[in-house]
């Protein structure tokens, strides 16, 4: 499944708007830390411009950043967390976590792998590779292959809806991503990824579990990102 699980349609399900911004919001927080101004915080501004491209409201955003840059009394600390472990059928996930509550968080996802296996840091990695992943639409005529070579992308593939996601050594994402706003590209996400090294295929049955299980960890709060080897 490349880089990334979505749920389907989560983004157009009103119903989810909340937990989305909830996330974007924690993002913003965690990025603002590094400092408050986008044009010298390559990952804030990042944030900024998935915040804006799902419509969050300007005072949510501001109110995030000057939280994440203590300009705001109090406030809630989040961390970073990252687990590894097997779904159904032996399906491989990362799973991404921003947290303000540790314990919570690591009780939580022992009870949604209980039927399956929660392993401890390296149990996968080791089969992933971590990159930059840009997402972008291109300009009238643009040639993906050629852009990437001119903007210093590692590899390609066909992103949804007819955009193109790049792949970058993790220091390169923020130079590739400039190098491609340049050039005309419409970037429209671009993140520290897990791509997968040997994804596995499911059908049927077997696939309706994982992506069962998927939208199950999906609802949580504390979960920010899923990288699932998936086919």
């Amino acid at each position: 499944m490349g880089a990334q699980w979505k749920q389907k349609g989560r983004e157009a399900a009103a119903n989810a708007k909340g937990k989305i911004f909830s996330k974007l919001a924690k993002e913003l927080i965690i990025s603002a830390r590094s400092g408050a101004d986008p044009a010298a915080n390559s990952r804030l501004r990042i944030a900024i411009e998935a915040a804006k491209k799902a419509s969050m409201p300007k005072d949510t955003l501001e109110r995030a950043i000057k939280r994440g840059a203590g300009l705001l009394d109090g406030g809630v600390q989040y961390e970073t967390v990252t687990y590894e472990g097997f779904g159904p059928h032996q399906l491989p996930v990362i799973v991404e976590c921003l947290t303000d509550n540790k314990n919570r968080t690591s009780a939580n996802l022992k009870m949604y792998f209980r039927k399956y296996q929660l392993g401890t840091t390296g149990t996968l990695s080791w089969d992933y590779l971590r990159l930059g992943a840009i997402e972008a639409d291109p300009p009238a005529g643009a040639d993906p292959d050629e852009a990437a070579i001119e903007a210093g992308a590692q590899d390609l593939e066909p992103g949804e809806e007819g955009q193109t996601r790049f792949f970058t050594e993790p220091t390169d994402l923020d130079t590739v991503s400039k190098a491609l706003a340049e050039r005309g590209w419409s970037i429209t996400s671009a993140a520290l990824v897990w791509k997968p090294k040997n994804p596995i295929t499911l059908e049927g049955e077997q696939l309706s579990d994982a992506e069962a299980f998927l939208e199950l960890l999906d609802a949580d709060d504390d979960v920010q990102s899923l990288y699932v080897a998936l086919a």
